[in-house]
């Protein structure tokens, strides 16, 4: 199982800790570095962020090894044609290692702010089954796509230049009803967000059914989980891991207990000393999950991501 890093960007992302991030992931020796879209938090929190697009083409050329993506592009604020578009540019210049992650979207806040029209769960379903069927063309097809649906429309539409490769698409989500079909049809990639690891074992068995049923195997598709990920050696690393959590707005009057209760409730985290975080990622790949996306909130704390790479990265890595 491959262990990479996945960043809230709108947690306070900044040029300065971007920049450093990169590098020091990329020397670490993680599998990935990947970056949430969005322009703001849940209200009422306010904090710094960068625009995925741009923050990913700077990762794209000063880094030579990680693979690299969003995590995820929603539809209801981004264009299917010009994420295809940019996708297969980043993935040029990065010789191959860019990965297209898109979702429905979900967080009003930022839509409202900023006029989006975010429509109810069936209109944002509809929307992303549409906008997968223009981006999996454009990206996968040789010859020029057509499409007319509700919300987008292709003429005879070609991107050029092909890329080195076809660029890799992943979807989030884990719905059973309308999310998982579509991943079974269109994606390269499938990640769950944070769930237990029964959980994913139980949607993981359905997706193989799924895509099955559209003629496809199921090692056609890689099962990746995105999951909060602390690790800490004692108490007192405990304690500096928490000071560098309340650095984002988010955690900031949070006491330790109230931080790691809220990461288990929220986000079905994995936490504890090494030995307690390798015995919990290694459930995870017992159910199948072939890449974790360590959600790594705390922007500077890079003595953190040290510890995952000394202590538990050695025994996932192949």
């Amino acid at each position: 199982m491959e262990l990479s890093v996945t960043v809230e960007g709108a947690t306070g992302l900044t040029w300065p800790r971007w920049k450093r991030l990169v590098a020091e992931i990329e020397g670490l020796g993680f599998a990935g570095l990947f970056m949430s879209d969005h322009f703001k938090l849940p209200a009422p929190f306010e904090a710094d962020s960068l625009e995925l697009t741009v923050a990913l083409t700077y990762l794209a050329d000063h880094s030579n090894r990680v693979h690299i993506g969003s995590l995820v592009s929603p539809f209801s604020f981004r264009d299917p044609v010009f994420l295809a578009r940019q996708a297969m540019a980043i993935d040029d210049l990065s010789n191959g290692r860019m990965i297209l992650g898109v979702g429905a979207g979900w967080m009003e806040r930022e839509h409202e702010m900023f006029g989006y029209d975010l429509g109810d769960v069936t209109t944002r379903l509809d929307r992303f089954h549409e906008g997968l069927a223009v981006i999996t063309q454009l990206i996968r097809s040789e010859e020029p796509a057509n499409f007319a649906g509700d919300f987008y429309r292709l003429q005879e539409a070609s991107l050029l230049p092909r890329p080195q490769r076809v660029t890799p698409i992943l979807v989030g989500g884990d719905g059973p009803k309308r999310t998982l079909p579509l991943v079974a049809r269109y994606a390269d990639i499938w990640n769950s967000g944070p769930a237990p690891a029964d959980k994913f074992a139980e949607r993981s068995a359905l997706l193989d059914d799924l895509l099955r049923a559209q003629g496809r195997e199921p090692s056609d598709v890689k099962r990746t989980q995105m999951l909060t990920v602390l690790c800490w050696r004692d108490k007192a690393d405990l304690e500096r891991r928490m000071e560098s959590l309340r650095g984002a707005p988010i955690f900031a009057p949070m006491s330790t207990d109230d931080i790691l209760g809220f990461f288990r409730a929220t986000f079905a985290a994995v936490l504890g000393t090494p030995d307690e975080v390798i015995e919990q990622l290694n459930r995870y790949a017992g159910a199948g999950v072939e890449e974790v996306m360590m959600q790594w909130f705390a922007m500077d704390d890079i003595e953190g991501l040290e510890t995952l790479a000394d202590h538990v990265l050695p025994s996932f890595q192949r």
